[in-house]
């Protein structure tokens, strides 16, 4: 039960997912950036940006990179959550559509998230504002360290699947293919916003927070754990998990007893502050490269009835909306990291995408 519960935004919780995976073990590693500027002007002296990943990297005949893959993660989450089996096993396996014999996959760390710089490291409430823009910069910076000018594909799962929108329509050239899962090109708005404001203003509002320099974790953040658990499943399964009222509140208090053995309150409040600046719809005809959106019907966050993605991806030059329907497979907005479900349109994508 709780198995479902971890894929929420992005399976923060590291040590679970690590645990689950049997894929090919990954290289991690750091790369320090000097003096990092955020868009917000506030300049970070060193940001750290923690990165695995798997497999070597190969060049054309021209020495551009032609099989790396950029895989990014969810709200809360980071680049371990893709080592779980439900994805690696499937996709990184010998014979997997990103068999990591072949490709060379990089898993990074987001601004704010698992190992890179964020506030819990020691700055609190004085780290930088940072948005999904700055993400995506230090994702370039990050990348051109690893000497990878190119990608054969960009994809990310929930946030992760908003980066890949972005990146699409910031580095046109960069990438062969695109596919976000889990998200929507728009900004942030309706039920997707009010959630994120009941976490954040939770925090904000908490009198314990004190600004961000508490000195044990404010009761708010428990607000925030319940709050992701609501919104990370459907219905259905939730309540074939929790059949009885006293089964509903085991279930709940077991997953947020986990999840608050990790969870900072400084570190949750700026990343789900972050799609503040997520704004995509204005240059969606930017993009370049085949694009394949995939969501799926029973998904809290993104719900099919709002028509966003058909609507939104029919600007994008090659793009192509997909909204997986509801059955047994399916998990809500946590589908996004069940491989099973919709690896047969990554197949299809990086067919049409092949190099000649």
């Amino acid at each position: 039960m709780i198995r479902i519960a971890l894929l929420l935004l992005g399976c923060a919780l590291q040590s679970v997912c690590m645990a689950q995976g049997s894929g090919p073990r990954p290289v991690e590693g750091d790369v320090v950036v000097k003096n990092f500027r955020f868009t917000s002007n506030e300049v970070l002296p060193e940001l750290r940006l923690h990165y695995r990943t798997l497999g070597k990297l190969e060049r054309d005949a021209k020495g551009q990179a032609r099989n790396a893959v950029l895989i990014m993660h969810g709200t809360g989450g980071s680049g371990a959550q893709f080592l779980r089996a439900d994805f690696a096993d499937r996709l990184f396996r010998a014979g997997g559509l990103l068999d990591a014999t072949k490709y060379f996959i990089v898993l990074p760390d987001g601004i704010g998230h698992g190992k890179s710089s964020k506030p819990s490291d020691g700055l609190r409430a004085k780290f930088p504002r940072y948005g999904y823009v700055d993400m995506i910069q230090a994702q370039h910076r990050l990348l051109q360290e690893l000497k990878v000018d190119h990608l054969r594909l960009v994809m990310g799962t929930s946030m992760g699947g908003m980066h890949t929108w972005l990146w699409g329509e910031l580095y046109p050239q960069y990438m062969d293919a695109l596919m976000p899962l889990a998200s929507l090109p728009g900004q942030i708005s309706g039920r997707n916003r009010v959630w994120r404001r009941v976490v954040i203003d939770a925090i904000r509002n908490d009198p314990l927070w004190q600004q961000g320099n508490y000195k044990e974790q404010p009761p708010s953040v428990r607000t925030a754990q319940e709050m992701l658990f609501l919104m990370g499943s459907n219905p259905v399964l939730r309540q074939q998990q929790m059949p009885t009222l006293q089964r509903s509140d085991e279930v709940l208090d077991e997953y947020v007893a986990e999840a608050l053995k990790t969870t900072d309150a400084n570190d949750i409040l700026y990343q789900v502050s972050a799609s503040q600046d997520y704004a995509p719809a204005p240059g969606l005809e930017k993009i370049r490269a085949p694009l394949v959106a995939i969501n799926f019907a029973d998904d809290l966050i993104n719900p099919p009835e709002l028509q966003i993605l058909e609507r939104e991806t029919k600007r994008v030059p090659g793009g192509k909306a997909i909204v997986v329907p509801f059955s047994a497979e399916t998990a809500g907005h946590g589908t996004h990291t069940l491989a099973k479900v919709w690896e047969q349109h990554l197949a299809a994508l990086l067919q049409q995408t092949e190099r000649r």
